[in-house]
């Protein structure tokens, strides 16, 4: 006879209680219930109308969402609707603040996925883990997502902007008001887009109500320019300079002060933090994690895991700066780890941006254009023989910089 805790659906619930428990809830029975025991209580195997829900969330003591468990393997997608049913069909006497239930969760332990309710149009998405109970109980109280606030947003203040900057920062609304969550300027190198980034961030923290906002680069030379104009940058509502109203940090060190509204890193420091690193040196942020000492630095790379410091939700929106070169392999995890609105810029995207980015272009702006409309001069191609050019080369494979490989049966990614 099997034991019944090495069946799949048992193992499945031992990966979600750890889920739950990195971030931050209390994992109890149904005969156990101790809804004070934690500021978020998940409560095994709860009884609905429409049967047994494997975990019911509770906010204080309101139930606020559920978890339908499955299999490892299990494909999540069509699982949707049965946790729908679990939501919309509570027992009677439960404080329940809003039907359906609006948080609700399909898990195999190893892939998690996400519908807020409280969203217009609401989709499930992947998620890297369960959103802290804190995180939810903000949700909750503002009953207002990025999403829906965009969608009843003021009209972009035009002023001081080229047409190129106000059609990248129009589309880019109107693709997350549509709930796209990933999205792609295109804009050819000095064609401000840097100044479109901050001028599309100043509208989703002061009309969309971002919370935390993370400008992502690959080189530290690259964030001390990025912080110069934020600090440049002055807004077009009242004029006040953009770090004035939101405080803005170029980050020197492993530790991200919770207060700072844009924090400004490289992409190695970012990976470093999530490690746990207490430290990290700066003379590594010189050259590109793709160019120069990407590879050394991660010639053992390590999976991203759970950190309790800067948890999947800790963003609301990320930017990543020439963002061709951040969406490789062991990079590539680092954004996937957070639940975020992921902005990409780049002058030169190749096939894989496109695809990383599901291509969703909002906005194309080539050197061409920029050049009709004066913003760029143009340049002329000297051509030149090299050994390199008439013999070809080749270039040793590097760890780190492969392309993710899912496993047919559990899903996992490596």
């Amino acid at each position: 006879m099997s034991d019944p805790a090495r069946q799949p659906e048992a193992q499945a619930r031992q990966r979600i209680d750890a889920l739950l428990e990195q971030a931050g809830w209390a994992v109890l029975d149904r005969s156990a219930v101790n809804l004070s025991a934690a500021d978020g209580v998940a409560v095994r195997e709860l009884p609905s109308a429409g049967g047994e829900a494997d975990y019911g969330l509770f906010l204080g003591r309101q139930l606020v969402g559920v978890i339908e468990a499955k299999k490892l393997g299990a494909t999540l997608g069509g699982v949707e609707a049965q946790t729908l049913a679990y939501a919309s069909e509570t027992l009677p006497g439960l404080e329940v603040p809003i039907r359906p239930l609006p948080f609700r969760y399909e898990s195999t332990g190893v892939e998690t996925y996400f519908t807020n309710g409280l969203e217009p149009d609401a989709a499930a998405r992947r998620v890297f883990n369960v959103h802290r109970p804190d995180t939810l109980h903000q949700w909750l109280s503002s009953r207002q997502t990025l999403k829906g606030r965009l969608r009843q947003a003021q009209p972009l203040n035009r002023a001081g902007m080229w047409p190129a900057q106000i059609r990248a920062v129009e589309n880019l609304e109107a693709s997350i008001g549509e709930g796209r969550r990933r999205a792609l300027i295109q804009m050819a190198t000095g064609g401000g887009k840097t100044f479109t980034a901050i001028s599309a961030l100043y509208r989703l923290i002061s009309q969309g109500g971002a919370r935390r906002v993370l400008f992502l680069v690959d080189r530290g030379n690259l964030g001390r320019q990025a912080f110069k104009e934020f600090q440049a940058y002055s807004t077009p509502d009242d004029g006040r300079k953009f770090h004035e109203l939101y405080n803005v940090a170029n980050l020197r060190n492993n530790r991200i002060d919770p207060v700072n509204k844009v924090v400004i890193t490289t992409i190695q420091r970012l990976y470093s933090i999530l490690k746990g690193e207490p430290e990290f040196d700066q003379g590594l942020e010189e050259e590109s994690a793709f160019d120069g000492h990407g590879p050394a630095l991660v010639k053992a790379p390590q999976p991203v895991v759970y950190n309790a410091r800067i948890p999947p939700d800790f963003f609301d929106v990320i930017v990543v700066d020439e963002c061709h070169r951040s969406i490789y392999s062991l990079w590539s995890q680092v954004l996937e780890y957070f639940d975020a609105t992921i902005i990409g810029l780049t002058a030169t995207p190749g096939g894989h941006t496109y695809a990383w980015f599901q291509q969703n272009v909002v906005s194309e702006y080539r050197h061409e254009e920029a050049v009709r409309d004066k913003v760029n001069v143009p340049f002329w191609v000297y051509q030149i023989r090299t050994e390199v050019g008439e013999q070809g080369a080749t270039v040793k494979a590097e760890p780190g910089m492969g392309v993710l490989k899912r496993n047919r049966l559990t899903r996992e990614e490596r």
